[in-house]
């Protein structure tokens, strides 16, 4: 009788997995909104009059507030009103920011006049608009991607963490297939007068965005009951720790080696990942010739392997362990994905080559997260991990919204991808030195990143 008293939700496998499907469709359908507008650069360019270097500054809008500190304050909620309060306001961030984003594109005759033609005149002002939403978007955007990363650690403790956490990106990132897939088809078939639309794409993500805010209120209703139930059995709750988290406690993140060692390897990694994946359409209309729909039919194949990989991968660790090793592979492969780019892919332009590099590349977007995210809780008290995610997400922002303005100056300064794309390798190169480090120093201090995770 004792024994089933101690029984929660969690100890639920219905229970946690229906709670893992809630919040990573949710990210799913914003991962989709995000990458909604990257297939089709080259109509924005035809018919709203946004050049390369305008759409490097809207990619980059998505993180700008949240470089200026606000991740910073969004760890803060998350640690002291808890997983549901933050949950909420990020989805409905993300619905406000596409709203303002979306009439921008919808109406461009309606912000193309007044004020916002007033200043920062070589911009459209469809464009600054646009990238107006894109920020209120980028801090729910964010601010959701934390929120769902403590609430599979508070669901899947002593579980399957690494296999939830690894299934919850592999769904986020078949928005991208679905994105690169979906949008230009949709785009031309609301075409008007032989004009593809760019609104149409947009209106249908947004929909979707609304339909994971739903999503998770239900997710509330059972993190609700999970609470009561800890309380019950005499187990802490971690909604609303005000008792618990204090600002001070901020120090002991920033004091730690790993903690920076950590954050430094996520902002090189993905600043070669997802600020490519902006330009990745229009680098291959280029490289190999071919039309839009052909080059997002390419690429809309990088995130498969990582959706099939990263589960798998996450169960290995759970059971295996080796996650400071796996980041160390993905590092590499990275990187010689990207010299591939650079140089091998434009002196043979083969649609062959570019696809079987690009699942490539999927293989170590898979490796380097499903190894990093469940490691964070063994390098961070769990009192502050929320605000640990928030921080690491902090300076990998920093370089996700610089990296695309980078990268579009390049482009115009250059004329060519040659550049950029050995810019990504660098990076590569740098995030293999940090993750090496990473291995090193937990050998000599024993967290267990390369220990199983179940106990």
């Amino acid at each position: 009788m004792v024994e089933k008293l101690q029984q929660t939700l969690r100890d639920s496998a219905a229970a946690r997995w229906t709670v893992l499907i809630l919040v990573a469709s949710m990210m799913f359908f914003a991962y989709m909104f995000v990458d909604m507008l990257s297939p089709l650069a080259s109509l924005l360019q035809e018919t709203y009059g946004w050049d390369q270097g305008d759409f490097g500054t809207y990619a980059a809008g998505e993180y700008l507030i949240n470089v200026f500190g606000f991740l910073i304050i969004a760890g803060i909620i998350l640690d002291k009103m808890g997983v549901r309060f933050t949950g909420l306001l990020s989805a409905s961030l993300m619905v406000l920011g596409a709203g303002i984003k979306l009439f921008a594109l919808m109406w461009p005759e309606a912000n193309t006049v007044g004020w916002l033609n007033s200043w920062w005149t070589e911009m459209p002002g469809s464009a600054k608009l646009a990238m107006f939403g894109f920020m209120i978007f980028g801090m729910g955007c964010e601010m959701a991607g934390t929120t769902v990363s403590k609430i599979l650690a508070k669901w899947f403790k002593g579980k399957e963490m690494a296999l939830a956490m690894g299934l919850e990106m592999a769904i986020a990132r078949v928005g991208v297939f679905a994105a690169m897939w979906l949008s230009p088809k949709i785009s031309d078939y609301f075409a008007v007068d032989g004009v593809a639309s760019v609104s149409a794409p947009m209106i249908f993500a947004g929909a979707l965005l609304v339909i994971g805010l739903l999503n998770f209120f239900v997710f509330t209703i059972m993190d609700t009951k999970f609470d009561k139930q800890l309380v019950a059995i005499g187990e802490k709750s971690e909604e609303g720790g005000e008792d618990e988290f204090k600002i001070s406690d901020l120090g002991q993140i920033f004091r730690s080696k790993m903690f920076w060692i950590v954050a430094l390897l996520c902002v090189l990694y993905y600043s070669a990942i997802f600020p490519f994946q902006r330009f990745a359409t229009n680098f291959l209309e280029e490289t190999l010739h071919i039309t839009n729909a052909e080059a997002a039919g390419l690429f809309k194949w990088f995130p498969i392997l990582a959706m099939v990989l990263t589960p798998l991968l996450g169960s290995y660790i759970d059971n295996k362990g080796k996650g400071a090793s796996m980041m160390l592979l993905g590092a590499v492969i990275m990187t010689c994905c990207h010299l591939v780019f650079a140089f091998v892919l434009p002196a043979y332009p083969s649609k062959t080559l570019a696809l079987v590099t690009i699942l490539i590349l999927g293989v170590s977007f898979s490796l380097v997260p499903a190894s990093m995210w469940p490691s964070v809780p063994k390098i961070i008290d769990e009192k502050v991990l929320g605000s640990a995610y928030c921080l690491i997400f902090w300076v990998q922002n920093i370089g996700l919204c610089l990296v695309p303005l980078l990268i579009g100056k390049l482009r115009v300064a250059t004329g060519g991808y040659l550049v950029p794309m050995i810019v990504f390798a660098s990076f590569g190169v740098i995030a293999f030195l940090l993750a090496l480090a990473l291995k090193v120093e937990d050998k000599r201090k024993g967290y267990g990143l390369e220990l199983p995770n179940k106990k």
